[in-house]
């Protein structure tokens, strides 16, 4: 059994009221967080001086398509309809399993670099069985916590072929996936990424549904912009019983009131991507009408091929943008001023606890609790950005970024150390997805005059 402790740091344990803000240690032990306080001692224990740290729960990252890394800042100008045409129809169809290897790599490296422990994986770029194991064999070579929901790809249909929203999900590569993952059962968890109501047909999405209760595994959906392929498709899904904790709807911006009252009181998980909607033309993420309904939504990065994948700047995004919206209605009431209704603690408990939660995994991950995993994230507090400091958390959520990011560990393992990710042959992993990168945009004829 190896031992590790932490001493004399400040910990943002997320566990809420007085116990939110410690200063003091955490024992480790192995994968394990064995104990949280003042005064901790292990004799046989590696110490770690905290004094200027603060040590906090890993992020999770609740919502990333990271087979796109190779395409980073090609979609930052686009919105959603030139996103869906020059992406699903035309970029994805020329990635091969090692483009998917490679982008799922470096994707999960840098997540790891930015501070996030658990990535939700929407991989829906995987047209063979071969494109999908390299993506479970890039997360497992990065050592990050990954939930990996099992998505179809969405191209154009060719003549005489079914279009995708036809295409119940493959029940055969679910089994296949979910034997091929037992042995990362602690580390790599399976879901289903799906198309849901507003991209398929009722009767697939009936079948797709019923498939992810079968095994009970999490069903993830896109809700989004434009017209919807099956607009009585989540009055079916409720009628017929199949709403309930394992869903989780992503985006959700055009859904009436009632609706999210319906899928919330029926206990659907949400997850927001407040950069990616408010670029591409979603709409206003609907956090604070989850807020206003008694839930909270958890955080996603989603695009890496139109903004940055740092969730500490997507905590940040998303507090800003309600905080606007609950800014304007006040001043139309003629009320502005007072209190506001949203603290930097809510934004840090999106990316932590609510992903977790989002995960069923709120047991394992998401706080700072003895008995639940090692999945830490250390910042240091000495920075220019961040000096000086009067609420922790505050200094977290709004002037941290991943320059301040000293060490990240995932299951009691030192992931980055130092501020240096503590991974062999980085650059050479760059280099083949700069390659890969520009080789599938040439494929297309995508020019940097149809990108800026």
């Amino acid at each position: 059994m190896t031992s590790m402790l932490i001493k004399d740091a400040t910990i943002l344990t997320m566990r809420g009221g007085s116990e939110d803000v410690l200063r003091g240690d955490v024992l480790i032990r192995d994968d394990i967080i064995a104990a949280v306080g003042p005064g901790l001692t292990a004799a046989e224990a590696d110490v770690v001086a905290g004094r200027n740290l603060i040590v906090m729960p890993g992020l999770v990252n609740a919502h990333m398509h990271t087979w796109q890394t190779a395409l980073r800042s090609i979609a930052s100008n686009w919105t959603f309809p030139e996103y869906l045409r020059w992406v699903h129809a035309g970029l994805a169809t020329h990635f091969g399993p090692r483009d998917i290897y490679i982008s799922t790599l470096v994707g999960a490296l840098n997540q790891l670099d930015c501070g996030t422990t658990t990535l939700v994986d929407w991989c829906h770029n995987n047209p063979t069985p071969a494109h999908t194991d390299a993506a479970l064999e890039a997360l497992r070579r990065s050592g990050i916590r990954a939930a990996f929901l099992h998505g179809t790809p969405k191209p154009d249909p060719r003549p005489g072929e079914p279009p995708y929203w036809e295409i119940a999900h493959p029940r055969d590569e679910v089994v296949r996936l979910r034997q091929a993952l037992k042995p990362d059962a602690g580390l790599i968890s399976l879901g289903l990424a799906v198309l849901g109501p507003h991209y398929a047909t009722l009767e697939v999405t009936l079948q797709d549904f019923r498939l992810a209760q079968e095994f009970g595994l999490i069903a993830s959906v896109h809700e989004g912009y434009g017209p919807s392929r099956c607009p009585e498709g989540w009055a079916c899904l409720e009628s017929e019983g199949l709403l309930n904790g394992l869903v989780n709807v992503v985006h959700g911006n055009e859904l009436s009131d009632d609706r999210l009252r319906r899928l919330v009181d029926r206990g659907v998980q949400f997850t927001i991507t407040p950069e990616s909607e408010l670029i591409c033309g979603h709409g206003h993420p609907i956090l604070g009408r989850l807020r206003d309904l008694g839930t909270w939504p958890s955080i996603g990065a989603d695009i890496e091929s139109a903004h940055s994948g740092d969730m500490l700047t997507a905590a940040r995004t998303a507090l800003t943008c309600q905080r606007s919206l609950d800014n304007i209605d006040a001043r139309a009431r003629g009320e502005f001023g007072g209190k506001s209704r949203l603290r930097a603690r809510d934004a840090l408990n999106w990316v932590t606890l609510e992903g977790a939660r989002m995960l069923g995994q709120q047991d394992r991950i998401g706080s700072i609790a003895p008995g639940k995993q090692a999945d830490l994230l250390i910042l240091r507090t000495d920075a220019i950005n961040l000096q000086p400091i009067h609420d922790p958390i505050s200094a977290v959520v709004m002037q941290a970024n991943p320059s301040n990011i000293d060490s990240v560990m995932v299951a009691g393992v030192w992931r980055k150390r130092h501020g240096r990710l503590l991974c062999a042959d980085l650059q050479p992993a760059l280099d083949e997805l700069g390659e890969s990168g520009r080789r599938i945009r040439e494929a297309v004829g995508l020019h940097p005059t149809d990108i800026t």
